[in-house]
């Protein structure tokens, strides 16, 4: 018998490597929706936050090796120097590695890592991925705080775990309130976002809302699985209670300034009014950005 022709024998191994594509990422969320999420994170915080040097060290190593840290632009470039696996995630970086773009008009990245998605807020629905989506509403958690973005502009920055963990002020602007939403763990990556309904307003939150010289600007720092924590310069590192907690402030953030971080990986939304800014171009889904560079300009 003759051998069978070529042409098949690629479409049938396509065939076989999709589905099997299909099946990893199915798995990968159903054990999602079934593991303890909340016990998980909390027994690796611990983890996380351990000073004893055969734990930090072994896990730092471990870390590093599988990220491939670039600690050459950390102000302490000895990773065992650090206390904890929590200090040295969340290392601060050398002066002048990451310049704050000084045109009074522009609106900077919050963070180093990459776009999720970004774009217009239509009718209140904020766009997360293909077949996905999320209101405003949900996201704020409180429909008079998140009235001022519909219509407005927004941008999901991811932050991988290689990433530096800090977020930033990509506008001035005077802290009003802080509103912690409690929810669930999910991981934040695109396999996730491209198959959890409203993932970003299902997770766990904090929602940091600002007056600034062109209207209302919203910073949501977005928890996931195991992420250890969330911290900010106003509230400090945020304590899970279960149930909703709105806090006012008067702090006022200069463009750039630290406003948080993330203790691991997770992902910061950026939203502002209708009319009152545009995001460049040169931006997109998975565009690749750092922390104080411009990515938008008011208008």
């Amino acid at each position: 018998m003759g051998q069978p022709p070529r042409q098949s024998y690629h479409y049938r191994r396509d065939a076989v490597l999709s589905l099997t594509s299909r099946l990893k990422k199915q798995i990968f969320i159903q054990a999602q929706r079934v593991v303890p999420q909340h016990q998980l994170s909390r027994v690796v915080g611990r983890v996380a936050a351990s000073e004893n040097p055969i734990v930090k060290n072994a896990v730092i190593t471990a870390f590093k090796a599988q990220y491939g840290i670039d600690m050459s632009i950390a102000e302490q470039s000895n990773a065992l120097k650090f206390k904890s696996f929590n200090e040295f995630f969340t290392r601060a970086l050398k002066e002048g590695v990451r310049d704050i773009d000084t045109d009074a008009t522009s609106i900077v990245s919050p963070a180093d890592g990459a776009i999720s998605q970004l774009g217009p807020i239509v009718e209140g629905d904020i766009f997360q991925a293909k077949g996905q989506k999320f209101t405003v509403d949900n996201l704020i958690a409180d429909p008079q705080l998140a009235e001022p973005f519909k219509n407005g502009q927004f941008a999901t920055v991811y932050l991988s775990p290689k990433d530096y963990h800090r977020v930033h002020m990509p506008f001035a602007g005077t802290l009003t309130e802080t509103l912690y939403v409690p929810g669930e763990l999910f991981s934040v990556n695109q396999t996730t976002a491209e198959n959890i309904p409203g993932l970003f307003a299902r997770n766990e939150r904090m929602v940091c809302l600002f007056d600034t010289e062109i209207g209302r600007m919203a910073v949501v720092l977005v928890g996931a699985m195991i992420v250890a924590g969330i911290e900010t310069v106003a509230t400090g590192k945020v304590k899970p209670t279960g149930r909703l907690e709105l806090n006012q402030h008067d702090l006022f953030l200069d463009k750039g300034a630290e406003l948080g971080r993330f203790y691991l990986g997770s992902t910061a939304v950026v939203l502002f009014e209708k009319d009152k800014m545009t995001w460049d171009a040169a931006f997109k889904a998975n565009s690749t950005v750092v922390m104080g560079k411009a990515m938008g300009h008011t208008v």
